[in-house]
């Protein structure tokens, strides 16, 4: 069996790919939503919330897992170092697929990189004027009551469990945006001017989370884009496109 823990977009390619060779699979996302998409292909067992250590370690051995491939988000830490030590503890393969980065060869002075949220924090305090956060509702209360003079907008999921969870945070109503993305570059630029920006935070979630519209949008604007770097991990085996992932699981395991 092999199993997949899925996070991205990528994770309907690399399905329609496998189910071209094999239904003998087991897959794990973290949300209802995230598994949803994923019925029309052919799994054998499909776990659809978060898992802590011991859970993954219980759905690998429940599922004879032999190798683990984890395409979870780039910036899911936690899930990859526990998929990490399950694989060790447990002597089995562990593969990663992990989406490349769009702006990791780009500089200039308007890139301000960070390495976490007190980084941010630090950086957006000496920025006179609104921030549009692009990050995500997981670190929101971050920004809660913080010693700055200006907006902060949150662009978020339009979903219902997100908006509870950062409203009930502190974060006014007023100051969200559910959307789902990615975003065009033009509408961008509309949220820059609708809300006065001076700087986006962002992730650099690739291509796919259209990052490279978000910094035309900066530029075009004269602003700054503030990008929260991308964990460091040390990998054996990483696969950073679709095919080349498939290609090895077919040759390596005689698919």
């Amino acid at each position: 069996m092999i199993g997949f823990i899925l996070g991205t977009s990528e994770g309907r390619k690399i399905l329609s790919l496998i189910n071209k060779y094999t239904e003998d699979i087991a897959v794990s996302t973290a949300t209802s939503y995230g598994g949803e998409l994923l019925k029309e292909f052919k799994i054998k067992d499909l776990n659809t919330k978060p898992l802590n250590k011991e859970e993954m370690l219980n759905w690998i051995k429940s599922n004879k897992i032999k190798v683990l491939v984890d395409a979870s988000h780039p910036y899911a830490k936690e899930v990859t170092k526990t998929a990490l030590e399950c694989a060790n503890e447990l002597e089995i393969q562990y593969v990663r697929y992990e989406r490349l980065g769009a702006l990791e060869n780009i500089t200039g002075e308007d890139i301000i990189r960070v390495k976490n949220y007190d980084e941010v924090i630090d950086n957006i305090k000496k920025i006179e004027g609104n921030i549009l956060n692009t990050t995500g509702g997981n670190n929101v209360s971050k920004f809660v009551d913080i010693d700055f003079n200006y907006r902060i907008i949150h662009r978020i999921l339009p979903s219902p469990k997100v908006l509870t969870k950062i409203v009930d945070a502190g974060i006014k109503i007023k100051d969200i945006i559910a959307l789902q993305g990615p975003i065009s570059y033009e509408l961008e630029k509309a949220f820059i001017a609708q809300y006065d920006v001076k700087a986006i935070l962002t992730k650099d979630s690739g291509i796919e989370g259209g990052v490279i519209e978000k910094l035309k949008a900066v530029r075009d604007n004269n602003i700054k884009l503030i990008v929260i770097e991308k964990p460091k991990f040390q990998y054996d085996l990483v696969f950073n496109t679709e095919e080349s992932l498939i290609k090895f699981l077919v040759h390596e395991y005689k698919l």
